[in-house]
């Protein structure tokens, strides 16, 4: 799927680990990800999120897509910061997951939080 996924890759997000309901994906802050405050743009801390969320989901084999997402940024993210996303299933009912991504630079600062709902578009609901 990865081979696929050109935002990601095109964004040089790096797909560390998949799981069952986890993920972990990198990507390094670059001058073109700079907003007009010098900053790491929120558009590419909320790509690098949703990129691990999205493996998180499809980590069992269905496909599942997002069904809505939100992310609350708590420090910026700077230029040439390594950031790293892992994704966590929370819950899964029926068709339905909930999943939180915490986004953090490699010396731990938390960048963002996110919160990512799925719904599985193909094969059969989790049971539970």
């Amino acid at each position: 799927m990865f081979e696929r996924d050109r935002a990601a890759r095109g964004a040089g997000i790096v797909l560390e680990e998949v799981s069952g309901g986890r993920a972990v994906a990198r990507m390094k802050v670059t001058e073109e990800m700079a907003d007009a405050h010098g900053i790491g743009h929120g558009g590419y801390v909320f790509l690098l999120a949703d990129t691990a969320f999205s493996y998180a989901c499809d980590s069992y084999g269905p496909v599942a897509f997002a069904q809505g997402a939100q992310i609350t940024f708590l420090a910026p993210a700077q230029l040439g910061d390594e950031l790293v996303a892992e994704a966590v299933e929370r819950t899964l009912a029926g068709r339905n997951g909930v999943y939180d991504v915490t986004v953090r630079t490699a010396a731990g600062t938390v960048v963002a939080e996110f919160r990512g709902q799925s719904t599985l578009v193909t094969g059969p609901p989790h049971s539970g």
